[in-house]
Parts: C-alpha cells; sequence; structure tokens
C-alpha cells in the first residue's frame, strides 16, 4: 500500500476510535466518569510528553551566535558544554593553518559545535512539525543534537592537521624505523570523537547517576548518540544498527549524512568559516531548512528536498569545492600546515626508541580518552618555548612558521591526464630535475630541495556528480522522491565534478635568505624547469 494511501487510513481509524471513545466517556455515570477522564487524561498527557518537542519547562540557556544569532540550548546539553572534554574546544581553531593566511579565521570548533547542535535541533523540529506520522519523540530530539554538539570532540591539534597529516605521517615512520605500529588502520577523529562522548557521560554520571535518566534517555540512546557521530555507512546495507529502528533512518543523516553529504555539520561551517575568511557564501541553508521532507526511497526513510530546491543544493557543493580551492587548500596555508605536521612527528616521542621523556605524547595519545584532551593547539607553545635537546627540530620549523621563512611557491598545474600517483609524480619531476640545464652556469638544482604535493579538490564525492546521490520530492507527489532528471537541472553545470592540482615548492636551506641575490635566479630557474616538465608529462602551460 502506498504511504499516502496508508496515512489516510491510519488517520481515518483514528478519528473512529477518538469518536467511539467519546461516545463510551458520554454513556458513562458518575462517579466513574470522573475517574475515566482522569485516565483519558492521563494518557494524552503522556502522549504529548512523548513526542511533543515542547521544552518550555526546562530552563534553555541562550548563546549569542555570530552566525545563527540567539540559540536556545537544552540544560542536559549545557551540562556536556560545561566538561573539560567539551571545553578543551575552545583551544582548537577550526581551520588551523589556514589563520595564518586569514587572519579572520581565528574561530574554533567550540562554537562550530554549538552551531552544529542547534541546526540538528531545527531540522529535526521541521520534520516534527510537518511530518506527525514520523513519530519523533522529545528523546530523539535531545539525541541527535547531541551529536551535532559532540561530533567533533575528537579533533586534535590545528583540526584536520592531526588525523590528515599527523597519524598518516606517524603510521610511515613507525613502518620505516621498524617500530611497532599499534594505530588503527584509517584513524580518524570521529573514532577519537565517540571515546570522548564515553568519558563525558561517565564524568556526568559520576556527579549524578541519574543525569540522563532525568531528561527520558538510557543506554540505547548513549548508543544511538555514537552511531550518530560516526554516520550511517552504506544505504544498501542491512540496517545493523542499535540506536534506533530502521523506519527511523532518516534520523542518521542529520548530522553526519554518509548518503549524500547533506548534513547540519557543513551548513554551519559553510556558513561560519564564510563568513570569517571574507568569503561570500551562495548557498542558503535556512532555505533548504524549509523544504526538508522524509520520503520511502527503495524501502528505506530519507530525507529528501523539493525538486525547485536543485540549484541551491548544487550551491551547496559549490561553496564545498569554493573553500577548498581559495582557503582550505590554499598554496601558502596549506604548506604551512605540512610543516605543523613535521613539527609535531619530530616531537612524537613515540617514535623514538626508548621513548625519550622530554619529548611529548602525540600519537600514542590516541589511545585514551584523558590523554588526548591534553592535545590541544597549545601544543604548539609548549614545544616553542621548550628547552629540550630532543625537540630542537621541532622548535626550528614552528620558528621558521612565525617568522615566515617558509618553502617557496614554484608553481601549480591542473592534472588533465588519468590519476598518477605521488610517487609517480616525484619520480617525474626527479628526472626533469635532474635533466634540465640551467642558463645560468652558477644554478644547480636539487630535486630534494623541491618537494612535489597532490591536491584533491571535489564537491564531495571524488569524481561522482553529487547531486545524483540527492532525492527529490515534488509539490504534486510530496511523499514519493526520486533523483533529479538532467532536464531539471542548469545547462551550466560542470561536466566534471573533480580536479587534481600538482604543486611544486622550494625549501631553502638554513644559510639561504629570500633577499639573496643568488636564490632569485635559483628561483627562477626552478620555474623554468616546473614549466618545462608541465609542457612534456601534461601537455599544460603554466
Amino acid at each position: 500500500m502506498p504511504r499516502s494511501e496508508k496515512n489516510k487510513k491510519t488517520l481515518f481509524d483514528l478519528r473512529k476510535n477518538l469518536q467511539d471513545l467519546k461516545k463510551s466517556y458520554e454513556e458513562i455515570e458518575e462517579p466513574e466518569k470522573q475517574q475515566s477522564w482522569e485516565i483519558i487524561t492521563d494518557e494524552l498527557k503522556d502522549i504529548l510528553k512523548k513526542y511533543s518537542l515542547d521544552f518550555s519547562k526546562e530552563q534553555m540557556k541562550i548563546f549569542n551566535d555570530p552566525i545563527h544569532g540567539h540559540i536556545a540550548l537544552h540544560p542536559l546539553l549545557v551540562k556536556i558544554t560545561d566538561t573539560p572534554q567539551f571545553q578543551r574546544l575552545r583551544h582548537i581553531k577550526q581551520l588551523g593553518g589556514t589563520y595564518l593566511v586569514y587572519p579572520g579565521a581565528s574561530h574554533n570548533r567550540f562554537e562550530h559545535s554549538l552551531g552544529v547542535a542547534y541546526l540538528a535541533g531545527c531540522l529535526v523540529k521541521i520534520l516534527h512539525d510537518n511530518q506527525p506520522e514520523l513519530k519523533i519523540t522529545k528523546q530523539d530530539f535531545l539525541c541527535v543534537q547531541i551529536a551535532g554538539l559532540c561530533h567533533d570532540l575528537g579533533h586534535g591539534p590545528f583540526s584536520h592537521v592531526f588525523d590528515g597529516l599527523v597519524i598518516p605521517k606517524a603510521k610511515t615512520m613507525k613502518k620505516t624505523r621498524g617500530l611497532p605500529d599499534d594505530i588503527p588502520e584509517k584513524w580518524k577523529h570521529e573514532q577519537m570523537s565517540v571515546l570522548m562522548f564515553d568519558d563525558i557521560v561517565k564524568s556526568l554520571k559520576t556527579e549524578n547517576e541519574n543525569v540522563l535518566k532525568e531528561h527520558g534517555l538510557d543506554d540505547k540512546d548513549v548508543k544511538f548518540i555514537k552511531e550518530l557521530i560516526e554516520g550511517a555507512k552504506d544505504p544498501s546495507d542491512k540496517w545493523t544498527y542499535e540506536g534506533r529502528a530502521e523506519h527511523k533512518s532518516f534520523l542518521y543523516e542529520i548530522v553526519a549524512n554518509k548518503q549524500n553529504g547533506i548534513d547540519v555539520d557543513k551548513w554551519d561551517y559553510f556558513a561560519r568559516d564564510c563568513h570569517h575568511l571574507g568569503i561570500r557564501n551562495s548557498f542558503d541553508h535556512q532555505r533548504l531548512l524549509k523544504f526538508a521532507r522524509v520520503c520511502e526511497v527503495n524501502g528505506r526513510n530519507h530525507i529528501c528536498f523539493r525538486d525547485k530546491e536543485a540549484d541551491n543544493v548544487y550551491d551547496m557543493f559549490r561553496t564545498r569545492y569554493t573553500l577548498h580551492r581559495q582557503a582550505y587548500q590554499h598554496k601558502i596555508g596549506y604548506i604551512t600546515e605540512e610543516m605543523f605536521a613535521d613539527a609535531l612527528v619530530l616531537a612524537d616521542r613515540d617514535l623514538h626508541e626508548g621513548k625519550p621523556e622530554d619529548m611529548l605524547k602525540i600519537s600514542e595519545a590516541i589511545k585514551t580518552a584523558e590523554e588526548y584532551s591534553k592535545l590541544t593547539d597549545e601544543i604548539f607553545e609548549q614545544i616553542s618555548s621548550s628547552t629540550a635537546d630532543n625537540l630542537k627540530k621541532s622548535r626550528n620549523i614552528l620558528d621558521k612558521i612565525v617568522r615566515r621563512e617558509l618553502p617557496k611557491f614554484v608553481g601549480e598545474a591542473r592534472l588533465t591526464e588519468e590519476h598518477k600517483s605521488k610517487e609517480q609524480l616525484t619520480e617525474s619531476w626527479k628526472a626533469a630535475v635532474q635533466k634540465y640545464k640551467p642558463t645560468d652556469p652558477t644554478v644547480s638544482l636539487n630535486a630534494e630541495e623541491l618537494p612535489v604535493y597532490v591536491v584533491d579538490l571535489d564537491h564531495g564525492m571524488k569524481d561522482k556528480n553529487p547531486i545524483e546521490s540527492v532525492y527529490f520530492y515534488s509539490k504534486r507527489n510530496p511523499n514519493q522522491a526520486s533523483t533529479i532528471k538532467d532536464y531539471q537541472l542548469s545547462s551550466f553545470l560542470p561536466k566534471k565534478f573533480n580536479e587534481e592540482l600538482v604543486r611544486v615548492y622550494y625549501r631553502r636551506t638554513d644559510d639561504q635568505t629570500a633577499e639573496d641575490k643568488m636564490e632569485e635566479k635559483k628561483v627562477e630557474e626552478i620555474h623554468e624547469c616546473f614549466k618545462k616538465w608541465c609542457k612534456d608529462n601534461f601537455g599544460l602551460r603554466v
């Protein structure tokens, strides 16, 4: 039976049952009538308590947010924000090394997490108000908000620098040095977010054993929150999640959407990052919120959007690309974050025999939430102010960052051929440097001073068109959704949704300066070599 017909039948049955109840009540005589009235009102109160999202009796706390205005958070969320594990996020910059390129990008993970919790609540409330048949409860609402609040607890120093650069470099170094590698494969901050959330729940229960029960939550809800933080994987898989039954699968798409990437986490950081970076945001998340609706697609409930919002959805994906191109992968911010990562790896005691006491716990800190909670951006000052001999190399790197003595950007080119690995490109570049004959005989090039980096840019789903994974409904059929048709999209949309950039930098030796005339000649020769390499290998002119 189609969902619309099923809903109509349910409503018809409900009205009939209420009419029968009314008739039965009128036939009852006193004093039983008063008792019957009390039973009926108690049952109705239970229904309202469970399915109403009215928190008017709770002491909500108001936060003044520069992006969303005055936002109200439930007392339980406030208790979570007032823990050391959450307050730690005040000391982790949202955009890591990008702050050294964009002076306004000084915002941190703390305010972003508040924003995600708020938007998660907004989306759940809209679905609840527009579709009461979804039977969204207060517990559902609180769990989704808490997941939004805690989804980034596991970020390390300089945000994505830690899990994107430091941990992979540490694993590589352990393998090279023959050290035991107990770092999980493909370790991500979401895994630590779950451990940190467990730590918060444990600390709150130490103060008040019934802290969750007082707000209607139990251990199953805690499991649900952790599942939301990690996000539901492949939607085609059999439903294996324990927090909620399959008919509430749409709740798993709100904070971390593995289906198509449309979630409130992105909505907040697009708006927040654009605001602080000074980059225009063409995506309107407030409008998209209004057109969100749950529809059954391929036997499972998904969050869908009105078909006329397809261009707005595409603007969201395009905003992601723009932010990566202009800010997150900025040529100077990029190399600065590589230097940050190198400094942390050099300071990591777990990468040295005997684990010297004057070095820092970095990669091994991911084993426990207690040790990890000590890792913040303040590690920069911790290393810089240290006098330990074993941290000298790390101090020198950080000192260069402070003095702006960064590797010189040589150039970049978009790769037009089939994918080549960084190793293949590096070998090709080394061969080109060795083969190149400088026009100035006093200049010599050394490939070891000229590292190659490959930057991947896309719209959120590698080489796929992300909008093909989004479901849309029409005004005529609001309960039926499908992917958008080509004729409904603008003909100006790109045909290719990802690109690779190859970048080359020049690392000066310690005895060279940017003002050195010999240095200027060398940079010119390197640039000429790079142009010739691009032309010979990729048919590109730089």
